[in-house]
């Protein structure tokens, strides 16, 4: 039986406009609109006078200055990062020009499986440093709000979720998205550390999500159950291709994707080979080579 996502909630906006969408949260969106971004990267505003920003997008100096319009008496004191792609940090270097804020973030791109010794040489924002490092737990504060760091690694390894306080939301970036699952490309992205990821807002009370992309998630277990629920049925359809004959990964994406446009079959591959380098950890199939594209895999 297929599982059902809630996705594809139509937004109300306007590029360029500040929308108040919850207590002490704003959001500007950009006008990168994409099959990946949906309508474009949400930017979020924390908080009144001495405020915090949550994702500044693209380098796109439209964004930046719609985001400054929409503070003009009002002080950007953090800008915090949920993770490097290229539709989430660049746009920091660019805010800096206006303001005197740090940037708070898990690390570069690949800092996550950089602690593996696992090297990710393409991908992402590679030129992205913040200036402060954060971890799992850590609390920053301004003016009127406190936010708590939450570790998601998967998507990326250096994802990085954020819960206002004051508000019970979660910022959950690209980790739950609200129009679609996310992708993950090995070897940066990690299907093991995604499930795990997921797993463990399961164990929260966050009672909101205002994703980077799609609207707010508004009963987010249930949503996130959801994304198991809908992983492990795309394992169930791998091991449904090993045992008909399908061994490779480019011959099973046209049969598990069949509602999907052509141009997202090589993304598609990539959430593939990260299924199956989790199944393959687990002992559930093994591969006749490396662990890749081409690889044939098979039962054990």
């Amino acid at each position: 039986m297929s599982v059902q996502i809630p996705f594809r909630r139509q937004l109300e906006f306007t590029y360029g406009a500040v929308d108040s969408v919850g207590p002490g949260i704003r959001r500007v969106i950009a006008e990168n609109p994409s099959p990946f971004t949906l309508y474009g990267t949400g930017t979020y505003i924390l908080g009144t006078g001495e405020v915090a920003v949550i994702d500044p997008g693209p380098a796109d100096p439209a964004h930046i200055q719609a985001i400054l319009q929409a503070l003009p008496d009002e002080q950007i004191s953090h800008i915090l990062v949920t993770h490097t792609h290229m539709d989430h940090s660049p746009g920091c270097a660019i805010l800096q020009q206006h303001c005197d804020a740090k940037t708070y973030a898990y690390g570069p791109h690949g800092a996550g499986k950089l602690e593996q010794g696992v090297t990710v040489e393409e991908g992402g924002d590679m030129e992205f440093q913040p200036d402060e490092l954060v971890r799992d737990g850590d609390v920053i504060a301004g003016g009127d709000w406190t936010v708590e760091c939450v570790y998601t690694p998967g998507h990326t390894s250096n994802h990085m979720c954020f819960a206002l306080r004051e508000a019970g939301a979660l910022f959950t970036g690209d980790h739950v998205m609200g129009w679609s699952t996310s992708i993950i490309s090995p070897p940066d992205g990690d299907m093991a550390a995604y499930m795990q990821s997921l797993e463990m807002l399961l164990q929260r009370d966050d009672q909101v999500y205002w994703p980077t992309h799609g609207p707010a998630i508004e009963d987010p277990k249930a949503h996130v159950q959801a994304f198991i629920a809908h992983r492990r049925e795309r394992e169930d359809q791998i091991l449904k291709c090993v045992d008909e004959g399908v061994h490779q990964i480019l011959e099973m994406v046209p049969l598990m994707y069949a509602d999907t446009p052509e141009f997202m079959y090589p993304a598609a591959a990539r959430s593939v080979m990260a299924a199956i380098e989790y199944l393959v950890a687990r002992g559930d199939l093994v591969a006749a080579g490396p662990l890749n594209l081409e690889s044939a895999y098979h039962r054990p």
